[in-house]
């Protein structure tokens, strides 16, 4: 086609694409970066690559991407050393295709809400130019023998011009004219901030400016400031290399790359490296875990060949992965995506259940390996395992085998190791295994304590996630229960067969039940006199495991608000076999009796840390004026 100062209009019914590119894809305007700069890189790439294959032999020379900024003039410029255009590919790449991609956009999403992300689907990447600019320029020369150079200007309406130019350089230089409305563009921060997101891993270095270095010349003593280039990207990140290329150093200083201020040094990575069925690529890592699950969304980066996608990847991996850090690359992920389309993709499904297996192996080929360092390493990931074990029936088949549970004498046990060394002294008399356990081993000590007077193992477990692994456990594993070393007396926790002697007549029973029923609000405390082993406190106060377990869900947004409402109740179990409360019988001063009974209630309380306020303050003064 003629290039001479040629004019002409664009096949689309509207009379102005830059209103409806605004109106569509406004609240994703920074995108414009992403795209232009990954289109300069795939020119760039696809020049290599005939370079490659003999089609192209002359110097592919310096490639690097320039990004110019000149506020005076309100252009972002960027330059490439690409394949560049002929004014025929110009015409078919740009003026056919874009535009009419465009004409079919606005028909289709129309209706759709303004937030919808939508770039990409019609080839109108390099029309996202237009979302921040008011003019756009294309200054390109075709790496083809003979080709002359062109310039395309175009205002956002259906016309356009194009005229041939003087260019020394092959590639494509876009021009964008910063429109009033989005002179943000223009400053140097929001710009750096921007590639700093979208271009930090492009596979063909990026220059953006200049930097001021120190740099010690051989042979001199003192450092000198130099101006070098603001190269803004790794062309190479770790997660493009060969595993067996790289060092633990090299993933640490990736993981420095990724979060720069991140100052805790990660337990563990996993590094992914599929080619069949599906391609993907990335590095996890295991940050230090707290009690409670603080999911964050934007600590996984997805990639598409090293193109930023986003860093919400909910749909693309589980929940229960997103505690972990680090980068994804798939090119099997298109660039954008809506939430419904990653739901129902097979491709997305395949990568998140490959995904949750490369971690459950991982994990279990350090049990394997090094199992002491397994146990030190797991109290910082056990929440993710637990939320893991809970959420994904295939991580459960596979975790459960080596999940750990450390007793409260701080030996650590496979769930297997576990069942075998309890099983004898912790089966009940319905033939069912009880397990005991702690939320907090400082608060139920006493009752721990109880628990190993009788040969009882406690274990801990004291997340979040507790009342939801307990009961995922318990469904999975028949005639096993786990019961909280508080929730009841000891006798009662694991029955056995073997009825304990009552050492109270029916009358000194009811005795003691009035006595201490009119020391305690009946309405919270349900007063209970029955015999226990001699060992055992006077008095003991438990709550039971079904009230606390459906208050905890409640809590959790378990659907359970029903229980949630209710008000804590205790049961209030005196020991009729202990000497304290055979003495409080024998004491003939009813004052004296009523003091007693009061002060083994209090020390029942405190065990629960249910004294406070002017209770704890009585018992404080009572027991001050017996010293």
């Amino acid at each position: 086609m003629s290039t001479t100062n040629t004019t002409g209009k664009i096949n689309v019914q509207t009379d102005n694409i830059f209103p409806i590119i605004k109106k569509f894809l406004y609240s994703d305007n920074e995108i414009f970066v992403r795209e232009l700069v990954s289109n300069a890189v795939d020119a760039t790439k696809k020049l290599k690559a005939l370079g490659s294959m003999g089609e192209f032999k002359g110097e592919i020379g310096e490639t690097r991407i320039e990004i110019e900024l000149n506020k005076d003039a309100k252009t972002l410029t960027i330059k490439d050393r690409g394949l560049g255009m002929t004014a025929e590919e110009v015409d078919k790449y740009i003026n056919q295709i874009a535009f009419s991609g465009a004409e079919e956009f606005v028909q289709k999403y129309k209706d759709k809400a303004p937030e919808t992300n939508l770039i990409g689907h019609f080839g109108l990447g390099f029309y996202s130019g237009f979302m921040v600019a008011s003019k756009v320029e294309i200054e390109t020369l075709s790496f083809r023998d003979g080709a002359k150079a062109v310039r395309w200007e175009c205002d956002g309406s259906p016309n356009f011009t194009i005229s041939e130019i003087e260019k020394a350089e092959r590639g494509t230089n876009i021009i964008l004219h910063i429109a009033d409305d989005s002179l943000e563009f223009l400053e140097q921060s929001k710009i750096q901030q921007l590639l700093d997101k979208y271009c930090k891993f492009l596979p063909v270095e990026i220059q953006f400016g200049i930097k001021k270095e120190y740099v010690k010349a051989e042979g001199e003593e003192e450092s000198k400031e130099v101006e070098v280039a603001n190269i803004i990207n790794n062309p190479e990140p770790a997660w493009t290399k060969k595993p067996a290329d790289l060092k633990d150093e090299d993933y640490a200083n990736f993981y420095r790359e990724l979060y720069p201020m991140n100052f805790d040094e990660p337990l563990f990575n996993i590094h992914l490296n599929v080619d069949y069925p599906f391609n993907l690529t990335g590095i996890l890592y295991f940050p230090k875990l707290k009690k409670t699950p603080e999911i964050q969304k934007n600590k996984i980066q997805l990639y598409s060949n090293q193109v930023f996608v986003s860093d919400n990847v909910e749909g693309i991996v589980p929940d229960f992965l997103m505690l972990l850090q680090g980068v994804l690359d798939s090119p099997d992920i298109p660039l954008n995506v809506s939430r419904s389309y990653l739901q129902s993709d097979n491709n997305v499904k395949k990568i998140s259940n490959h995904i949750t297996k490369k971690v459950a192996d991982k994990l279990e080929e350090i049990f394997k390996k090094d199992r002491v360092e397994f146990e030190r390493t797991f109290e910082d990931i056990k929440v993710f395992i637990e939320y893991g074990m809970i959420s994904e029936e295939k991580f459960y088949d596979k975790v459960s085998k080596f999940a750990l549970y450390k007793t409260t004498e701080n030996v650590s046990y496979t769930f297997d190791e576990l069942v075998e060394k309890i099983k004898p002294a912790q089966t009940d008399k319905d033939d069912k295994l009880v397990i005991l356990y702690t939320n907090n081993a400082n608060e139920q000590y006493s009752y721990i304590q109880s628990a190993k007077a009788h040969g009882y193992e406690t274990i801990v477990l004291d997340s979040q996630l507790t009342p939801h692994l307990i009961q995922n456990l318990e469904g999975k594993n028949d005639k096993t229960q786990f019961v909280r070393v508080d929730s009841d007396t000891i006798d009662n926790l694991i029955k056995k067969s073997i009825e304990l002697v009552d050492k109270l007549t029916d009358t000194e029973r009811e005795d003691v039940k009035k006595l201490t029923e009119e020391l305690v609000n009946v309405t919270t405390f349900k007063v209970e006199v029955k015999p226990m082993h001699t060992t055992d406190a006077p008095i003991v106060i438990t709550q039971s495991e079904f009230m606390r377990r459906m208050k905890e869900a409640s809590v959790m947004g378990g659907g359970m608000s029903f229980y949630g409402s209710m008000p804590d109740n205790y049961n209030l179990v005196v020991n009729a076999n202990n000497s304290v409360i055979e003495k409080i019988l024998k004491e003939g001063d009813p004052s004296t009796r009523k003091e007693m009974m009061q002060n083994a209630i209090d020390l029942a309380k405190l065990t629960q840390n249910l004294l406070k306020g002017e209770e704890l303050s009585q018992f404080v003064n009572r027991t001050l004026s017996k010293i």
